[in-house]
């Protein structure tokens, strides 16, 4: 399958040229058709498999057709990833991807002031990326809402189950629109008992 053959925005198929991207991976063929047509998906992939463009092609496909604006202090869509490292990384993608639209893209993570994170949340965000501890943190301030978040990504679910991560991620996707109001998408390289039920309990009808 090619990227040409799926419904997919111009403007996010010139990022998708720009990363020159021509054909789709195995588990970008399995799930974006899924995907874009708004399923939830819990996808089984390790690094390096395409995982990252799969969510963020949906992400970004979805805040396209909703047409909604960034609210001050909201974020239309958060990727909650285990680490520092792998929230800049998918940073770097989204930027590339989402070049040709104006969507506002933002980290938030620990070991760094909270006050650059803190304006950019102020403008309010499509997209935020950030490690689980920080935007707790933001969340526990009232300074960050997803009361009006379209798209949750969970990446890398297995890691962050092992660094303990278990409860922030409960509180934040609980933070979140009803799972029906929304649009979940869950990735991890191995899928534990305790990752598929986590999936069964924050995913409406994932496919796998």
């Amino acid at each position: 399958m090619k990227f040409t053959d799926l419904p997919l925005r111009p403007e996010l198929m010139a990022g998708i040229e720009d990363a020159g991207f021509v054909d789709c991976t195995p588990i970008q063929a399995a799930a974006l058709p899924h995907s874009l047509d708004g399923d939830d998906i819990a996808g089984q992939a390790q690094t390096g498999t395409g995982k990252t463009a799969c969510f963020l092609i949906t992400a970004f496909t979805r805040l396209l057709e909703s047409n909604q604006e960034a609210r001050p202090g909201h974020a239309r869509a958060i990727c909650v990833a285990p680490t520092r490292e792998l929230a800049l990384q998918i940073a770097d993608d989204a930027f590339l991807l989402g070049k040709h639209t104006d969507f506002c893209i933002s980290t938030i993570y620990g070991g760094v002031s909270f006050d650059k994170q803190r304006r950019d949340l102020e403008r309010g965000i499509d997209l935020l990326i950030g490690t689980p501890g920080r935007i707790l943190d933001f969340l526990r301030r009232r300074e960050l809402r997803l009361d009006k978040c379209e798209v949750a990504i969970v990446d890398e679910a297995d890691r962050m189950f092992d660094m303990g991560f278990i409860n922030d991620l409960r509180y934040i996707l609980r933070s979140l629109p009803p799972k029906e109001e929304r649009q979940t998408m869950l990735f991890s390289a191995t899928m534990s008992f305790s990752v598929q039920e986590f999936g069964y309990q924050f995913l409406n009808k994932q496919r796998e």
